[in-house]
């Protein structure tokens, strides 16, 4: 008699009840060569990719530029490349923008795309009413011309970072006509974009397939129908891989990720990417004593937490700068000194008899060991004379207390930024009248204040390797690693890892 384990029933289990819900055509189509499949980590909230709290969603992306296009493209280093857009600039002296649109792209419907698309779509942006996320950014441009495929734009405030938010978070072209005339619920049943997908049927929390678009300027892609399969839970993303139920998947427990790339007929990919784990310290109760701040930073070994627990999966990280991010200074040192740390405290009249005590929150399973990493730091605190209580936390929750301005005096966090840019990472994070900040003191807001519309691009980034450099002096914020995503898939594909965490069905391809 054949041994099944626990694992693989559920895996059984997982797939059956998943190709039940997609029809029995599923698994003729899973059989097709032209179908992908994949495992998905989040839902789908809401099509329109510039409006609301999904618009801002990072794991979202990659569902959105399949169906949409940015008016500017990044490939899969972070670099930028032509999107809707082939050419985009300021005048000498930013008080003019100006953009070229690209010609002869159709809307999924078979009208044509135009400038004027584009101008619409970055008007609605900026208006507060439409309600996106990032209007205080697409607000600092105004009075757009056309003339053919030419833009010109006044710089209402300059704003360093305008064009790199167009490959970024809401930073999508909409159609103007088709949107004018069904509106943003009829949007919402039967959204169309330029992407180089097109959505062929949608069910809430179960999956979303879409089909080619046959006519994308980017040329028709590999697979003719793409299906994502909301998967929240890792067990059965897990169970959808191993089963052969889904092609791909990703952000899965990297015991997981190594047991499975080794398996006969999948494989695996692990590469570093623009989010970073960090603790988030709020300038109330004692994290005021720059002592207990500086403490809580050097007691804790990162190298070991990234070997141990994520099983050498991440990059410890100093400053809230990754890498691969432009203003990132690798001389910025804090260093795990659990003597120094002990010193710190005693100065301030704490030790192990004595500890310092606040609250941390963290999320639990929303990142991989993210509880289990809290968990090794407050064991590590504790030897130094440091008494934390852990608050477990839904993600949705940081949102709520962090915009109220009511996080613990320490919150772990997941960060991404996929463009790579200060502002984006360091300053909003840190700067006092930011929505995301929580460490709100005059010296730090007093570095950081001019550097918002630094002309000169060398100044603003030198300027910025100083704040990070004294955020650090200073123990105002605890960066913790770097993250590690990892992706499983059948060995009869390719996967290119995007450093942004999106995981495109245009950068999957077959072996």
């Amino acid at each position: 008699m054949t041994h099944i384990t626990r694992r693989e029933t559920l895996a059984l289990g997982a797939a059956a009840f998943l190709a039940g819900i997609l029809g029995g055509h599923h698994k003729v189509l899973a059989a097709e060569e032209g179908t992908l499949t994949i495992a998905y980590n989040v839902n789908l909230p809401s099509f329109d990719p510039t409006v609301g709290p999904s618009a801002v969603n990072p794991t979202i992306q990659a569902i959105y530029r399949s169906v949409f296009d940015q008016f500017i493209g990044q490939k899969p280093d972070l670099s930028f490349e032509p999107g809707l857009l082939t050419e985009w600039g300021w005048n000498d002296d930013k008080t003019k923008l100006w953009m070229t649109v690209r010609e002869g792209v159709t809307w999924h419907d078979g009208s044509p795309f135009t400038a004027e698309d584009v101008v619409w779509s970055l008007e609605r942006a900026a208006k507060q009413e439409t309600g996106n996320p990032i209007q205080f950014i697409w607000s600092t441009a105004g009075n757009y011309k056309i003339e053919g495929n030419k833009i010109t734009a006044d710089v209402v405030r300059f704003e360093p970072t305008f064009f790199k938010w167009m490959a970024f978070l809401t930073g999508y072209v909409l159609p103007k006509a088709y949107y004018e005339k069904v509106g943003a619920e009829g949007f919402e049943k039967k959204p169309i974009g330029t992407g180089p997908y097109m959505v062929d049927e949608y069910q809430g929390n179960a999956f979303l397939r879409l089909k080619a678009n046959p006519n994308y300027f980017g040329g028709k892609p590999t697979f003719d129908t793409v299906i994502f399969k909301f998967v929240p839970d890792t067990t059965s993303r897990v169970a959808e891989i191993e089963s052969g139920a889904s092609d791909v998947t990703l952000e899965i427990p990297y015991e997981e990720f190594d047991r499975l790339k080794g398996k006969e007929g999948l494989a695996g990919v692990a590469t570093p990417i623009s989010d970073i784990g960090m603790i988030f310290l709020n300038n109330i109760e004692v994290m005021n004593d720059k002592n207990v701040r500086l403490a809580a930073h050097h007691a804790i070994d990162k190298d070991a937490i990234v070997k141990r627990l994520l099983k050498g999966y991440g990059v410890p990280i100093d400053t809230l700068e990754a890498p691969e991010y432009d203003a990132y200074d690798a001389s910025i040192k804090v260093g795990y000194d659990p003597e120094k740390a002990k010193e710190l405290l005693a100065a301030s009249g704490y030790s192990t008899d004595k500890p310092a005590k606040f609250k941390i929150q963290t999320t639990r399973g929303f990142k991989p060991k993210d509880y289990e990493m809290i968990q090794a730091i407050v064991g590590m605190w504790r030897k130094v004379g440091i008494e934390a209580e852990i608050e477990v936390y839904e993600i949705a929750k940081h949102y709520e207390l962090r915009a109220a301005d009511q996080l613990a005096p320490a919150a772990f966090y997941n960060w991404g930024n996929a463009i790579g840019d200060p502002t984006t990472s360091t300053g909003f994070a840190m700067f006092g009248p930011s929505p995301h900040s929580v460490w709100n003191t005059d010296d730090l807001d007093a570095k950081i204040g001019p550097l918002w519309g630094e002309k000169d691009e060398e100044k603003r980034i030198a300027g910025w390797k100083e704040v990070s450099k004294y955020i650090a002096e200073q123990g105002y914020v605890i960066p913790v690693l770097q993250y590690v995503q990892p992706i499983v898939y059948k060995s009869s594909l390719k996967v290119t890892p995007n450093v942004s965490g999106a995981l495109q069905p245009t950068l999957v391809s077959k072996a």
